[in-house]
């Protein structure tokens, strides 16, 4: 395979500039010949970026294969232009020890496409009772995480933070505070009341993220909050940041581009936390553009068919979103130019890596971003399909993403 990618913007070294790509099979290199070789095909209207780094995905495997596995969730993450994903640990066998985690990395060693690296979880079976063992992990695991739990006991989380300082480890926490729930699956809006629905608390989120930052501040531990979505979590963790609390967050591209008034009565608008108000959507907008937001994740969540089938209340929680992150946030963010391919690049690929020390070589991945097309959820690679933005014109096709020296993924037309 050989492809000119014409006055292609390629980002460097944190800026973007105007080249002539040439790949040939997995190799790029800059060209500068005067005319086109002819055995290459041409291709303009591209950009050329970092492969993006997901420090928040569900690949389900082991346990739950039926919805995701190893192999199908990273050939996803190559059509979306992933070349590292960080996999929450809700398995079966959880992670929570050296042997449990054994049965996941056998299966990365053998599956994965690209570089996948697990999550151990803080707890033993993600209970928030026991502390799990850290150590015996540590040395295969991106961090710890009880995700899709909050820790509810204050001494637990402490304990674990100053263990995971010690390992040299992040704690990535899913802030959820359960006596905040009230039997809510929707945000406790607009929306919820005018549809009879249970609403899921704002606070629910960000007392809990209030916490944690004073446990920081007492063990120097890194820090990291998970798809955060309410104006009062972006705020305290700005407020962190000033105070140079080591804290770093997430949001996805559902809680930048979605609120409450986009819900319809189907499970595909259903994820945890759901979608807020308007007032928290501009909030978390804000937070990219100010700095105060580290880096985009997708919280890819894939599930069956009928288990998205359910309604809003009955639905599981969870949503996909590896290979339509970044044809949205490059049609609603940059082309209007909300932020820049820069900070996008930063968002998805730099901060993420330098957050949780991934120091390998990310690869690359190229998009064409002229031609519109509309987001189809039978066009992905995933086993999952449910997705809020199914419908939604975009630009943005992913058309090639080398990782390790490797084509991990191709667009075939």
């Amino acid at each position: 395979m050989k492809v000119l990618f014409r006055n292609a913007k390629v980002y460097e070294n944190g800026t973007v500039r105007i080249k002539d790509m040439l790949l040939t099979d997995s190799s790029l290199s800059v060209f500068s010949g005067t005319s086109i070789p002819s055995d290459a095909s041409v291709v303009d209207n591209t950009v050329i970026l970092p492969g993006f780094c997901d420090v928040h995905v569900h690949f389900r495997e082991p346990g739950f294969s039926y919805k995701e596995t190893i192999k199908s969730g990273s050939l996803a993450a190559a059509h979306g232009g992933y070349t590292s994903v960080l996999t929450m640990p809700n398995l079966s066998p959880t992670p929570d020890s050296r042997e449990n985690l054994e049965a996941q990395l056998d299966i990365i060693r053998r599956d994965a496409l690209i570089s996948v690296i697990p999550y151990g979880t803080i707890t033993v079976g993600e209970q928030g009772v026991t502390l799990a063992d850290l150590e015996g992990m540590a040395s295969d695991v991106c961090g710890f995480s009880d995700d899709g739990k909050g820790v509810q006991s204050d001494a637990i989380m402490l304990e674990a933070m100053r263990r995971a300082k010690a390992l040299g480890k992040p704690i990535a926490a899913h802030c959820e505070v359960n006596s905040l729930l009230n039997g809510g699956y929707i945000h406790d809006g607009e929306y919820a009341r005018a549809h009879g629905h249970r609403g899921i608390s704002s606070a629910s989120e960000y007392e809990q993220i209030k916490r944690d930052i004073e446990l920081v501040r007492e063990t120097g531990v890194d820090y990291h909050v998970c798809h955060i979505s309410t104006k009062e979590s972006v705020e305290a963790i700005r407020e962190a940041k000033r105070e140079d609390v080591n804290i770093t967050c997430e949001t996805g591209p559902h809680y930048i581009l979605l609120d409450d008034s986009a819900l319809e009565e189907d499970g595909r608008f259903k994820m945890n936390p759901p979608l807020r108000s308007l007032a928290d959507r501009e909030a978390i907008l804000e937070g990219i553009i100010d700095g105060t937001i580290d880096m985009i994740a997708t919280d890819h969540a894939p599930h069956s068919a009928e288990e998205k089938s359910r309604g809003l209340e009955k639905s599981m929680m969870g949503v996909v979103g590896l290979e339509s992150c970044f044809p949205l946030l490059y049609t609603y963010l940059v082309k209007p130019g909300i932020i820049s391919l820069e900070r996008l690049t930063e968002l998805m690929s730099v901060n993420p890596r330098k957050r949780f020390g991934i120091t390998e070589d990310p690869g690359f991945t190229v998009f064409e971003v002229e031609d519109e097309y509309e987001i189809n959820p039978e066009d992905f690679l995933s086993k999952g399909r449910s997705t809020p933005f199914s419908g939604v014109r975009v630009f943005g096709k992913c058309l090639v993403t080398v990782y390790g020296g490797r084509t991990v993924y191709t667009d075939k037309k």
